[in-house]
């Protein structure tokens, strides 16, 4: 089995030591099957289950409620949420809970960290279950399902889902006469209308981006016609003609004082700050925020998905619901069960309201609950006008460590106004280093 480098070392031998404890997967770098025995779908026989979550404090109504729905649903199933933290947390209590032969049934999974976690064999391909029961998978958004996959199993479903998106500031934008670019080449003249300057100062910026997380970015990358790494995952494309198109577009627009960028600790809150407080127009940020944001804003809240150029989409983000390998029996069973109920259609609108996250089922979407839903919540549309251009992140179980390579890059660019292009080359080679230990 292959160790992964971004694991903490003595992780990296527990887990190791725990899939073989666990009776391990099918083979090197193989996850495990689920059974589906047909004779267990209707056991009634009292079994309890453990669900290892990272739900922040304001999704834990919505959680309960989902709960003792399916208690009553299915009273001989008994499930123990246990909160694990934020994801970074979550998934190293999850290697060690491998390492000590003692997994819980169910548990969340960040999206960038599936290829890692299924490439070493410690979730459970939900395939036979999915043809068992018949679950029609297209009734997902294409992108969403494809998130939770690998190598061509299903490990998960969507659960906590989001995308980036530039959230604006509507009453302003009105006033201005501008709508929100929905290609690069209209980005220029939208800067030219919005940001203000009093002579070197930007005293409004026209947009904002990220720069501490690559997930925003990211799309930016493949939108201008580039790649993070070549067609085979083989090795690093970054530094590529058409994967520089989006840098250099960010420096000269940071370098025109029309586009800010923040980065490292506080930047976030600092982002928001400025928008709410007027200083920026229009920011881009993970579609989980826009509760918060029309909650809080004494302006108008629209919503765009991100500008277009050789494509157009936005990355997933938020966190699936997998199945431990190492679960048998009843315990498999019901968690089949729990991850079928918590994804399911009938719960989709409730669940993806009360903790603001986005629906992922076609006719949940299209059912009169989705009507009303939108009409609460009209921003949410640029979302759904683009389902299906919303896109799993790069699948690479190394992308974790290689991400921060020019992670880096954006960083020197951000707080040392260092030219990025001849960086980026430089990030190749460490790159590729990083990859060659995955061969």
């Amino acid at each position: 089995m292959k160790m992964k480098k971004w694991l903490n070392t003595a992780l990296a031998v527990t887990l190791a030591v725990g899939l073989s404890a666990c009776g391990g997967g099918t083979g090197e770098n193989e996850a495990a099957t689920a059974s589906a025995d047909p004779a267990m779908k209707e056991d009634t026989t009292p079994v309890t289950i453990q669900y290892w979550h990272a739900h922040a404090e304001a999704q834990l109504e919505g959680l309960n409620r989902m709960i003792d729905e399916f208690s009553q649903k299915y009273p001989h199933i008994t499930v123990e949420p246990v909160f694990q933290g934020a994801y970074p947390d979550l998934h190293k209590k999850l290697q060690a809970a491998v390492a000590a032969g003692d997994v819980p049934a169910v548990t969340n999974v960040e999206v960038a960290s599936l290829p890692n976690f299924a490439d070493s064999g410690v979730f459970a391909d939900l395939t036979p279950y999915i043809e068992r029961d018949g679950v029609d998978t297209a009734d997902f958004s294409k992108g969403m399902l494809d998130a939770y996959s690998y190598n061509g199993k299903q490990y998960g479903f969507p659960l906590i889902v989001s995308t980036s998106v530039f959230v604006y500031n509507k009453t302003m934008l009105d006033e201005l006469g501008v709508q929100p670019p929905q290609t690069w080449d209209e980005i220029d003249a939208f800067n030219e209308k919005v940001t203000v300057k009093n002579g070197d100062k930007t005293e409004r910026y026209a947009f904002s981006i990220p720069g501490w997380d690559t997930w925003y970015y990211d799309p930016w990358i493949i939108n201008g016609g580039g790649q993070i790494l070549n067609d085979d995952l083989s090795a690093s494309a970054v530094q590529t003609p058409e994967s520089l198109r989006y840098i250099e577009n960010f420096k000269r627009w940071m370098d025109e004082g029309s586009m800010h960028m923040g980065f490292g600790k506080g930047a976030s809150d600092n982002m928001r700050q400025m928008f709410m407080g007027g200083e920026i127009a229009m920011v881009e940020h993970t579609s989980a925020m826009l509760k918060m944001y029309q909650e809080n804003a004494d302006f108008e809240v629209g919503v765009s998905f991100l500008p277009g150029d050789q494509k157009r989409t936005s990355n997933i983000g938020g966190a699936g619901i997998v199945m431990m390998e190492g679960t048998e029996g009843a315990e498999q069973e019901a968690a089949w069960k729990f991850i079928e109920f918590m994804t399911s259609a009938d719960q989709n609108i409730e669940w993806a309201e009360s903790v603001g996250y986005l629906p992922t089922r076609k006719s949940a979407i299209e059912s009169d609950k989705g009507d009303a839903y939108f009409e609460r919540w009209p921003q949410y549309k640029a979302v759904y006008e683009h389902f299906d251009e919303v896109t799993p992140r790069l699948q690479h179980p190394a992308y974790p460590e290689f991400s921060a390579v020019y992670k880096e890059v954006i960083g020197e660019m951000i707080l040392n106004q260092q030219d990025p292009v001849p960086l980026m080359k430089d990030a190749e080679s460490k790159i590729n280093d990083i990859l060659a230990d995955y061969e």
